[in-house]
């Protein structure tokens, strides 16, 4: 090699060489004070990109597991002031068992109904004042709020609490009556009643409730009992229950000795128990004490009873069952061909065409009267046109503040009020504690995303200590080695002066 002067590669080599290893010297410097292996984009541009995505979507899952211990703490506040108002409830229904009795006197009752309607007033204010985060979550206001549970646009769980006040929560209730009179053999479908759930005729109907539809079918002269089976088949699909009963009042028209055929039938007109005589002396068309204890004493037989109103004139007919009542071969002993006997719902029994020597032959068919309930509202609509009476009949609500247990008949109404309003409850209660199991998951999910993309960060961004230790001792050796080297470097021409001397 040439000795010179003017360019020394040597020094040059060895100040390249310096200057890399101090770069890197400086690069595991900085990532071991720092603990990253990525401090800027020019350490791996890809790997910072990367690194970014995976803050944003890590951040976002720490936020939504935010959000989701936030919405458990809602329904936890909600269950809480639920578990209160249960507790009314059960209260409430204690002090109307208390005043079926009739132990009670009209004082002890009327005391009773104004503690009933303290413990209303207090679920109203329950209701009304229950906040979270100063937002009302019991008075209805609080619908399908939406709680962002995920690291991205849309990923919620929709939560709807109800309202639980006393005007809102009770029985929804919808009731109506038909009856079909068969007069000296000739048939007329006739209905009345307010609810709309009239069965007259043959057809089809839907029930919708608060857990769905269900399409029902129906044929002539279905009795209620039937239908009110058809209708609690399919509860667990609608949420509505059905209630049948029979009532028709009785009234004698002429004095003597009056006898009737009477029973109970199902829809396909057969008796249900045995079809009865029922005969009885009356004296006044007032005085029907006589009758009515005739047809109480076969109660066990046809499976109606008898109740005599007040001015003693007329007889209220019962089937608790909701089967047809059928008054048949009704006859008086006063000898006229034309009177008639007995009215059953203001229906007269007489025949023309009757050939009864001394008295008359007639027949009558009471329907039933069909009560629906249920804790939310509903609707009751037909297919057809003759089913019902009213195209489409909606649930009106008797609610915990309309009680009133002063009397025994409305303490007995209470309580299936107060069922509906603690069934509502329960089933509020029962969701929120499903939101909440479900908002637990939903954490634990989150957190195991979090952790694993947290990871997975690490092994791209997160320095390696070991290695970064290892490469900064050697860097530092190599750093000692170049400026030696660059010191000899600078030194050698020196030498050529030793040529000049």
């Amino acid at each position: 090699m040439a000795m010179v002067i003017n360019t020394n590669v040597s020094s040059l080599n060895a100040q390249r060489n310096l200057t890399s290893t101090q770069n890197s010297l400086s690069t595991s410097m900085e990532r071991l004070s720092s603990g990253l292996r990525i401090n800027s984009a020019k350490d791996d541009a890809a790997g910072l990109g990367i690194t970014d995505r995976m803050t944003t979507q890590i951040r976002g899952l720490n936020q939504a597991m935010r959000n989701a211990n936030d919405a458990i703490s809602i329904s936890q506040t909600a269950e809480g002031a639920m578990q209160e108002s249960t507790n009314i409830l059960q209260r409430m229904r204690e002090l109307a068992v208390q005043s079926a009795n009739d132990s009670n006197s009209a004082s002890d009752r009327s005391n009773m109904q104004k503690e009933v309607a303290q413990l209303a007033q207090e679920l109203n204010r329950i209701s009304s004042t229950t906040t979270f985060n100063g937002k009302n979550i019991l008075d209805g206001t609080f619908t399908a709020a939406k709680f962002h549970v995920g690291a991205n646009a849309d990923q919620t769980i929709s939560v709807t609490i109800g309202n639980t006040s006393a005007t809102t929560m009770g029985a929804y209730k919808a009731d109506g009556t038909a009856t079909e009179d068969h007069i000296g053999g000739a048939l007329t479908a006739t209905a009345d009643g307010t609810g709309g759930n009239n069965v007259a005729a043959d057809g089809a109907f839907a029930v919708t409730g608060s857990l769905g539809t269900s399409t029902l079918s129906t044929a002539l002269d279905t009795t209620a009992a039937k239908i009110a089976s058809q209708i609690n088949g399919v509860q667990d699909s609608t949420g509505v229950k059905a209630t049948a009963s029979n009532t028709v009042e009785l009234k004698a028209t002429s004095t003597g000795t009056i006898s009737f055929t009477l029973s109970s039938q199902d829809d396909s007109q057969a008796a249900v128990g045995s079809a009865v005589s029922i005969s009885a002396l009356v004296t006044a068309s007032t005085d029907l004490a006589a009758l009515r204890d005739a047809i109480n004493a076969e109660n066990a037989s046809t499976g109606i009873s008898a109740t005599l109103n007040a001015a003693g004139d007329g007889i209220s007919l019962t089937n608790t069952t909701g089967h047809d009542i059928v008054v048949a071969d009704a006859t008086n002993n006063d000898g006229a061909d034309t009177a008639s006997a007995v009215t059953v719902g203001g229906v007269a029994l007489a025949d023309s065409d009757s050939t009864g020597a001394g008295g008359v032959t007639d027949s009558i068919v009471v329907g039933g009267k069909i009560e629906l309930s249920s804790s939310k509202s509903f609707q009751v609509s037909t297919t057809g046109t003759d089913i019902m009476v009213a195209a489409a009949t909606s649930g009106t609500l008797s609610s915990i503040a309309d009680i009133d247990i002063g009397s025994q008949t409305g303490a007995n109404s209470a309580l299936d009020v107060i069922d509906q309003a603690l069934s509502f409850i329960s089933d509020q209660r029962a969701d929120l504690g499903a939101i909440q199991n479900r908002l637990s998951s939903t954490i634990s999910n989150l957190s195991n995303i979090s952790e694993n993309v947290s990871a997975a960060r690490s092994r791209v961004q997160d320095a390696d200590f070991a290695a970064e230790t290892a490469n900064m001792t050697r860097t530092q050796i190599l750093q000692q080695a170049g400026v030696a080297m660059l010191s000899q470097a600078n030194s050698q021409p020196q030498m050529v002066l030793s040529l000049l001397q």
